[in-house]
């Protein structure tokens, strides 16, 4: 195990680059935000350059903090968040616009069209997704169909689609225009039996096949660090050997490698991942397959229910409402009351994600009385995060037949020690936390240290992996069954709230 690994972990509001040594210990790391963008209600944008100027910077900071020579690097995997869609000129480089965010929920009249279309069950059965905005395929349409001169281009062969992976690995490169099967299983354009670009989807949403990326093993060569970008030059000629969907990088760091294995990460969303092998089930119950990883070979499958909204709940109430100052500050409030005083929050900003897929569903807070208080609302956020993956583990349990005895947890909140009691008692379950939380990192680090030879095979990937606590139940049943009960209420409050 020699060698050091770094990882690009490319996230909905920061870039990071955290460096890996054999014993999957952190040697070093930068984290840098960019500005989100808001141009309408429901929608959410961010600038590809700022992507690439603040991952890059992290990438050569996180290099220079670690001591390392370039020499000592074996190579770097890359990890994203999905479904964020990009399109660029093939000669140019240049954007044609902002990168749409998986958030984003300006696609719905769209998606509206193709459900009455009777196109949910062909979505399903190909993709082993279910028809939202929240897919790159019809992110990809309406940048075709809204920038002049776009659809027009792309005929032509003049532009390419990419979701971030393939943006970071096209800039870093010098120009190769891959992706892997699970950034490629997010898009609602690819087969994930067949491993391959669907013709049908693609003509379905009028999407030409020349602009996508060629789709390739996650862990392999995708290309090496190209020569003259600023601030990397002690990197030139290093091999990116990985690349991997923040959630499904996230199912391999935390040691995820047998079927009924699940994960949950607590980040700007929540995503709940469910390991199911080397066969592609379908959701009777909304939710989501998609290729977990293909390494060796072998294809591993995973099953999945999204949280659209949960550490950003968290950041709604620091940056608009001023309830907080740090993330810290709401867990020290919510454990300043003994519940939260009867309140529920649903804080569907951008919709609800599985199992509901409403994307005219907006944040509601309720049951409020003139004796609620800041911490009684930071106890609720808290709370509805909890109860939002409960309900995808129930979902999970009756879709694969398995009942999971532990779930593993990772990702910024994951921190808070009152959101995973809290988590276990809903549950019912134990809940096993990590001593790296940066497991989406470490993902990727795996999949790109198994081809530079680092690690030998998933034996070595699975040892590394050391609880730092569990969590058990200290909450009586009927309690949370009451405490579900009263979410689910609040939830069906939430829903169909908008038709904007």
């Amino acid at each position: 195990m020699e060698g050091y690994v770094i990882a690009l972990d490319q996230g909905t509001t920061s870039s990071r680059a955290i460096i890996f040594d054999g014993a999957g210990n952190i040697v070093s790391q930068a984290q840098y935000p960019f500005e989100q963008h808001y141009p309408k209600p429901g929608w959410v944008e961010h600038d590809p350059m700022d992507i690439i100027r603040t991952q890059f910077h992290a990438l050569g900071a996180a290099f220079e903090r670690s001591g390392l020579a370039g020499a000592d690097i074996a190579a770097i995997g890359i990890t994203n968040q999905r479904e964020t869609a990009l399109v660029w000129d093939r000669e140019t480089g240049q954007p044609v616009y902002n990168a749409i965010v998986w958030q984003c929920r300006r696609t719905a009249p769209l998606i509206k069209e193709m459900v009455e279309a009777g196109m949910t069950e062909q979505i399903r059965r190909t993709t082993g997704l279910i028809p939202d905005p929240y897919f790159s395929g019809t992110k990809i349409k309406w940048i075709l169909d809204n920038v002049p001169g776009a659809r027009e281009r792309a005929e032509q062969g003049k532009l390419l689609f990419g979701t971030v992976d393939t943006w970071l690995i096209w800039n870093l490169t010098g120009g190769r225009h891959v992706t892997d099967p699970s950034n490629a299983s997010r898009t609602m354009l690819f087969d994930i039996d067949r491993l391959c670009w669907d013709e049908d989807m693609c003509r379905a949403l009028d999407i030409p096949m020349c602009m996508l990326p060629q789709v390739m093993p996650n862990s392999g060569e995708f290309g090496r660090i190209s020569r003259g970008i600023p601030g990397l030059e002690q990197l030139e000629g290093i091999p990116v050997c990985g690349a991997a969907g923040d959630q499904q990088a996230a199912l391999l760091g935390q040691g995820c490698l047998l079927p009924g294995q699940a994960k949950n990460t607590y980040g700007t969303g929540c995503f709940t991942l469910m390991n199911v092998g080397d066969k592609a089930p379908r959701s009777e119950n909304g939710l989501l397959t998609s290729v977990g990883w293909q390494v060796g070979g072998r294809t591993c499958y995973a099953v999945e229910g999204s949280v659209f909204n949960a550490g950003s709940s968290i950041q709604w109430l620091r940056d608009e409402l001023n309830i907080i100052s740090t993330a810290h500050e709401c867990d020290v409030l919510a454990e300043t009351v003994p519940d939260a005083g009867g309140i529920y929050m649903v804080s569907a900003f951008t919709g609800l994600g599985a199992p509901w897929w409403d994307p005219y569903a907006r944040g509601a807070v309720l049951g409020v009385t003139r004796g609620t208080t800041r911490a009684h609302l930071c106890r609720a956020v808290l709370e509805g995060i909890a109860y939002q993956v409960a309900d995808l583990l129930e979902l999970m349990e009756a879709d694969t037949g398995r009942k999971m005895d532990v779930l593993r947890v990772d990702g910024g909140a994951s921190v808070s020690d009152f959101l995973m009691q809290f988590q276990a008692d809903v549950l019912q379950r134990p809940i096993d936390r990590p001593e790296t939380v940066e497991t989406t990192a470490l993902g990727a680090a795996f999949l790109a240290g198994l081809a530079a030879g680092v690690w030998t095979d998933m034996d070595d990937v699975r040892a590394l992996r050391r609880t730092q606590r569990q969590f058990t139940p200290a909450m009586e049943k009927e309690k949370a069954e009451r405490l579900l009960c009263g979410w689910h209420k609040a939830v069906e409050r939430s829903r169909n709230w908008t038709t904007e």
